[in-house]
């Protein structure tokens, strides 16, 4: 088990395809409320998250085909997904998401410093693309990352190898990963 993730009772485990229900949901609870209120009926609403859920899965899949797609677990529950793709130049941390109910724990930073101390002991930088309005953002930002490009709704951030940010010592509450 990855140091760090431990003490929170936490564990990495790889995707399988008996985990797809599980990832249908978590992806409806982090992308879902965008579209509530939008008059869309119930089933609308669902079959919309259904087939965005099936075009992520084929763009990670054709994109980041050498990822590691982990499944994050407390205590042998499935709470998350955790997908980073290692490579000479970056790690990229594809996706990171927690169900409602792991969120605001402090599980989303303790994965993010295990990224990026893998990383770090390689000399390489983490990256990760952020939507502007994710709330996320400040995780990322007190976690050293820092904005380096723009793709429409989102940020390109990087946070460079090496150590900790000092920032994280003030650490805010609120943040949704």
């Amino acid at each position: 088990m990855p140091a760090g993730l431990g003490h929170l009772g936490l564990s990495l485990r790889p995707e399988t395809p008996e985990d797809a229900p599980f990832l249908a949901a978590l992806f409806a609870s982090v992308r879902g409320p965008e579209f509530e209120g939008n008059g869309w009926p119930d089933a609308v609403r669902s079959a919309f998250l259904a087939d965005q859920f099936r075009l992520q899965v084929a763009h990670y899949t054709r994109y980041y085909a050498g990822a590691a797609f982990l499944i994050v677990e407390r205590q042998g529950v499935p709470i998350g997904r955790l997908y980073i793709h290692r490579s000479s130049g970056d790690h990229r941390i594809v996706d990171i998401s927690l169900v409602p109910e792991a969120r605001n724990q402090g599980i989303g930073g303790a994965l993010l410093d295990m990224a990026c101390a893998e990383a770090a002991r390689l000399g390489r930088p983490v990256s990760i693309h952020v939507e502007k309005n994710n709330p996320a953002q400040r995780l990322y930002r007190r976690k050293g990352f820092v904005p380096a490009g723009e793709n429409g709704p989102s940020w390109l951030m990087i946070r460079a190898p090496g150590p900790q940010a000092p920032a994280e010592a003030h650490a805010e509450t609120g943040d949704s990963v």
